[in-house]
């Protein structure tokens, strides 16, 4: 099963766990990264590299979070795949731990 990102991500955008990705499968949009399911090859080497643990695999997904499955899988054909770790978002500390932040994301 691959991974998802989830609401912790938005408005962070931490990149540490593209550098460890091997196949490459993290896309990047506004405010937000997403995984592509088809080409994610469920290493888990992403999860414990996310500072906002943010990255679950699809059947660990919470349950009000579940909607980021499908988001994933929709965002990563149309946003450009990341393949180098950049800075994050400039106020992600401010938001790592705020919850319910579906409404920030920038499609």
């Amino acid at each position: 099963m691959p991974h998802v990102v989830t609401d912790a991500c938005v408005l962070c955008k931490y990149t540490d766990c593209v550098d460890v990705c091997p196949v490459d499968c993290f896309h990047e949009g506004p405010n937000f990264l997403v995984i592509n399911p088809d080409e994610c090859i469920d290493c888990a080497v992403c999860v414990p590299e996310c500072p906002a643990a943010a990255i679950f695999a699809s059947e660990d997904v919470p349950g009000d979070m579940q909607e980021y499955i499908a988001l994933n899988a929709e965002l990563s054909k149309t946003w450009p795949s990341i393949t180098r770790a950049k800075a994050a978002l400039p106020d992600a500390d401010k938001w790592k731990d705020v919850k319910d932040k579906l409404k920030y994301l920038e499609k």
